[in-house]
């Protein structure tokens, strides 16, 4: 794997809300552009919010809808790498899937959520694949959120048996109003689900989630809360988004 720096964008996610949810993706990612990424990652379901009622009417076509044609033209006009969650339909079927977009702004490897909650069924179509990317970064591999605590870690080991050198992983982490950050800081269900994978496989995973309230749907009255992760290849946290504000954030990935 070669070094380079991972920009994790960690931005407000309004549910429905497209078209503002692809401007703030883009200044996120121009702004850790001047930081000195050169592979940004946004979050899950950044088009129109996890499990948003929206996804029966405004789910978009891998690579020809609004958000991915958006998103190639600018990794191609920055020469970098995007990765984002999105909301796709495809046929009669709506998922919850992410992509990688080259710097060429070709479309290079998607994936469509396995591990979903009964709860976003209603939803989503579960996916039924994984693969890998070969990059000049490195060997890639996706995921999306709750994919990371499949039993026995079973899509991320996976992935590593495939050869990722570096797991990106959109999320969208929300907790429940009555829940106690002070009490209970959020995050140990990641740290334990990212770090075994990590030691084990020589492998960084980096997981990105969005913030802001969780308006309408199964969650409706939950928020998305941001701390997001980068765990390194010792299995500890090299990166640790704040919780419940936006920040975009970036980290030096070394070569292995």
């Amino acid at each position: 794997m070669k070094g380079f720096t991972l920009g994790l964008a960690q931005i407000l996610v309004e549910g429905g809300a497209q078209e503002a949810n692809l401007r703030r993706a883009e200044e996120a990612i121009r702004e850790l552009v001047t930081k000195g990424a050169d592979l940004v990652l946004l979050p899950e379901a950044m088009n129109l919010g996890w499990t948003h009622p929206s996804c029966h009417t405004l789910a978009e076509a891998i690579p020809d809808g609004i958000t991915c044609r958006h998103l190639s033209r600018l990794a191609a006009e920055l020469e970098l790498y995007i990765t984002t969650g999105l909301i796709e339909e495809d046929a009669s079927a709506i998922y919850n899937s992410a992509v990688l977009i080259d710097p060429a702004g070709d479309i290079i490897l998607r994936h469509r959520k396995i591990n979903e909650l009964d709860i976003a069924l209603d939803c989503y179509t579960p996916g039924t694949s994984i693969q890998v990317a070969n990059t000049p970064l490195g060997r890639i591999g996706l995921m999306i959120c709750a994919d990371g605590f499949a039993d026995q870690l079973a899509i991320s080991r996976s992935l590593a048996q495939m050869g990722a050198e570096i797991i990106l992983s959109p999320c969208a982490w929300a907790v429940a109003p009555e829940f106690n950050q002070l009490a209970t800081p959020y995050g140990q269900i990641w740290l334990d689900s990212y770090a075994p994978v990590c030691r084990e496989s020589n492998l960084w995973i980096a997981g990105c989630s969005n913030v802001g309230p969780i308006e309408a749907g199964p969650w409706r009255d939950h928020r998305c809360i941001g701390n997001s992760f980068v765990i390194g290849t010792e299995g500890k946290p090299t990166l640790t988004g704040p919780y419940d504000r936006s920040a975009n954030m970036v980290v030096s990935i070394p070569s292995s």
